[in-house]
């Protein structure tokens, strides 16, 4: 037993001192973050084929992405009190374990509710390998390299959205949608491997013997109903549902009780004392504001190149590649600037970036080539990666390090609720504004217009050499124009989706007031 203790020290004392251990711990817990990132969009192009498998409805399919979703935001606050009560290295581990066998347990299910009920198990052990790996990466690093480790974990995070449906489609076409899965297991059994390996081992915290029951209740209503509505609130035609309105208003309630109960507690599941450092709260919001624009932006472009420029799922993917792969050079300089630039310059910088890219993919028309496409997402990506890397370490840098934790769960946790609802918002608008534009432009479509009777004379006349008699001419001229009408129709609502994610970048930057320089972020973080 002396001698394992005394490897154990020795392991925490190599972490400390030991460059090469420290950047092995870095893309261990980058890896595995990366890993539960990809698995929140690499089922969607992969739905088609487990409803047909599975024989399921499309509304009971989207449950694969919406038990993974809620169950992932549920835990993700809960990170600190877990990794305090088992240990960091050990609840780090568990969850890997747990993520890696609930993938197996998805590829192996012969049924819907057995896949969504291993996607949830899924999406709680993934909540895990997130905020917990952003925690790990602030605890062992020295200031000097903070930058650079948020680097790396930044783009993992940048890169994951966009990874996931490339490799999604390609896996699925390839071989079968269960390979989606079944690819997590040598990834996960690495990862397992080099964080028992390496991660030093730590003592779990002491905790009072009551658990916070009620307090963990409450956040699961809360944030859980919250996550549903965002995920099922545009099927469900909002507000018009009765389902969607009681879960928003358990939300709400829920949410209130939550907040005083966890006031309240001597010993609370969730400290939300913490958000009295201003550069958390103001940077949590920004976050919120940063995971609309990256995931919402990242998920208009592929639904634009699929229904407009009409993409296949494997051309959609690479479409979106050289913006990840700019994400991942940016990272050394990122990791020069990190420390040296005050942090809301760059962060603004970005912003800036995102809303040009905001504005160029605004011009998007059904003759946008690849190369039209280019630079607006590596803008986008370039700038999405000046935002993120400084953010987290002027949001998170400042607090003492026994705060760490829980900090960096809120912080995850506000770009995830961000990212569910710029999807959701942009669906909205996305529908909403095509109606609208739709209508206003069938003004003139009538037959009391001259303009239109000559045009749907003209057209008519193409349908006539193959054979049809007039009234069938008429009538593929008409559906011709309504489909030309509704194609019109939606790139105008998509021009408005992107002015929209470039005002909310716009209107946002005022809370870079309240952030750190993120020059002495991680100085501060040591001193205590």
């Amino acid at each position: 037993m002396e001698s394992v203790a005394q490897v154990n020290t020795g392991t925490a004392s190599a972490v400390t001192e030991s460059l090469w251990r420290r950047w092995i711990i870095a893309l261990t817990v980058s890896a595995a973050a990366v890993l539960e990132i990809i698995d929140t969009s690499i089922v969607n192009v992969a739905l088609p084929h487990i409803q047909g498998n599975l024989g399921a409805t499309l509304s009971e399919v989207g449950w694969v992405i919406t038990g993974y979703s809620v169950a992932n935001a549920i835990v993700i606050p809960l990170t600190a009190w877990l990794s305090s009560s088992f240990g960091k290295k050990g609840y780090f581990i568990f969850s890997l374990i747990g993520f890696t066998l609930a993938s197996l347990l998805c590829g192996l299910a012969d049924s819907l509710p057995l896949l969504v009920t291993a996607r949830v198990i899924q999406g709680l052990c993934g909540g895990g390998l997130l905020a917990k790996a952003q925690a790990i990466l602030f605890e062992t690093f020295p200031p000097e390299e903070q930058a650079a480790a948020q680097g790396l974990f930044g783009v993992g995070v940048m890169v994951g959205p966009v990874l996931g449906p490339t490799l999604g489609g390609y896996l699925t076409d390839t071989f079968d949608w269960r390979m989606i899965f079944f690819i997590n297991l040598p990834l996960g059994m690495l990862a397992i491997l080099l964080a028992w390996l390496f991660l030093p081992l730590d003592q779990a915290g002491r905790r009072s013997n009551t658990v916070d029951w009620l307090g963990i209740s409450l956040l699961v209503v809360a944030v859980g109903s919250l996550q549903v509505v965002l995920e099922e609130g545009q099927q469900e035609d909002w507000f018009s549902s009765r389902a969607i309105v009681s879960l928003s208003l358990a939300a709400i309630v829920g949410g209130v009780l939550f907040v005083l109960r966890e006031l309240k507690a001597s010993a609370p599941a969730v400290d939300l004392r913490v958000l009295r450092h201003k550069s958390l709260t103001a940077g949590s919001l920004y976050s919120l504001v940063l995971g609309m624009g990256l995931y919402g932006a990242t998920f208009a472009v592929p639904i634009f190149a699929q229904n407009i420029l009409h993409y296949t799922a494997a051309q959609t993917g690479f479409l979106m590649v050289p913006g990840a792969i700019a994400s991942a050079l940016m990272m050394p300089l990122f990791a020069r600037l990190g420390g040296k630039v005050d942090a809301r310059l760059m962060i603004a910088g970005g912003a800036g970036l995102n809303i040009l890219a905001m504005l160029q993919l605004s011009t998007m028309n059904p003759n946008t080539s690849v190369d039209s496409l280019f630079w607006p997402l590596i803008l986008r990506s370039v700038g999405s990666i000046f935002m993120f890397m400084p953010l987290s370490t002027a949001s998170i840098g400042p607090l003492p390090k026994a705060e760490i934790g829980t900090a960096t769960g809120f912080y995850n946790l506000s770009r995830q609720l961000g990212g569910s609802i710029g999807v959701a918002a942009l669906t909205t608008i996305l529908d909403q504004r095509q109606n609208f534009h739709r209508a206003i432009l069938s003004e003139d479509i009538n037959p009391y217009n001259p303009a239109y009777n000559g045009y749907l004379h003209q057209v008519s006349g193409l349908f006539l050499p193959r054979g049809g008699d007039n009234s069938a001419a008429q009538q593929g001229a008409m559906k011709l124009i309504d489909s030309v009408l509704n194609t019109q129709a939606s790139i105008l609502s998509f021009a408005d989706t992107f002015w929209v994610v470039a005002m909310v970048f716009l209107v946002s930057l005022p809370l870079l007031l309240f952030l750190n320089n993120g020059k002495n972020a991680s100085a501060a973080n040591a001193a205590h």
